[in-house]
């Protein structure tokens, strides 16, 4: 029933700004160059990756003005068709604010419909939400889930932050081997909060022997990168980043 009634807003919202995008159609398509004119027009006949496409160049202001509303109405109607990119699009549209009214229930259902589909993106947002409770009751259980989901997809911030969870020990058990293990995956990316977050594991010994030479490696990479904790560590230590 929550799925269903979700659709049909979102079908009122498409609606709407449909009769507003008919009628300024000709003036649409005056701003825009050959190639998003084309895009455009194969937009229009439903063809689903087009809409994706016009709306991150809506979104992005690539070759048309910026338009967060035009963004959001077409990764609408590519979503509702299925595309993955779109769906998660669109949930960020609705964490956000941007083009629609903020709303984060509705983030939280377009992040799951994309994660079942084993977009990494929105399987990290998702469990960030879980993670803070926006949209869903937080929930650490189902946070990890989402992240391992991610992390093991290559990306790096769900990589850390299930390195955080294994180190807290919050919704799985308290592991600092299998923090470092997520943090150094992350690290190694240039993730700069895990690799401070690594130089503590070394510096304190937790989860790999204690080594402060290593510590120190760790720290200046995330400190050459404006991490402030990594420049305190080492200005603690007297070191240059």
């Amino acid at each position: 029933m929550k799925r269903l009634t979700i659709l049909l807003e979102l079908l009122l919202l498409l609606t709407t700004t449909s009769i507003v995008a008919a009628q300024e159609n000709d003036s649409i398509m005056a701003n825009m160059d050959d190639k998003i004119k084309d895009l455009y027009l194969n937009a229009q006949q439903d063809d689903a990756l087009s809409q994706y496409n016009l709306g991150v160049c809506y979104h992005k202001g690539e070759g048309v003005a910026q338009d967060y509303i035009q963004a959001f109405y077409w990764f609408g109607k590519a979503a509702v068709q299925g595309v993955a990119k779109a769906q998660y699009n669109l949930g960020m549209c609705y964490f956000k604010g941007e083009g629609v009214a903020q709303d984060y229930f509705q983030a939280v259902y377009w992040y799951r419909r994309a994660a079942y589909q084993d977009n990494a993106n929105a399987q990290y947002n998702l469990g960030v939400c879980y993670d803070r409770g926006l949209g869903v009751p937080q929930d650490f259980c189902q946070a990890v889930y989402w992240y391992r989901k991610a992390a093991e997809q290559g990306d790096s911030d769900a990589q850390f932050n299930l390195g955080l969870r294994y180190y807290d020990g919050e919704g799985i058990s308290q592991d600092y081997s299998q923090a470092v293990y997520w943090f150094r995956i992350a690290a190694e990316q240039g993730h700069v909060k895990a690799q401070n977050a690594l130089g503590v594991c070394y510096a304190e010994g937790n989860g790999v022997p204690k080594n402060e030479k290593i510590a120190i490696e760790w720290y200046r990479k995330a400190a050459k990168q404006g991490n402030e904790k990594a420049q305190d560590n080492l200005r603690s230590r007297g070191k240059s980043w």
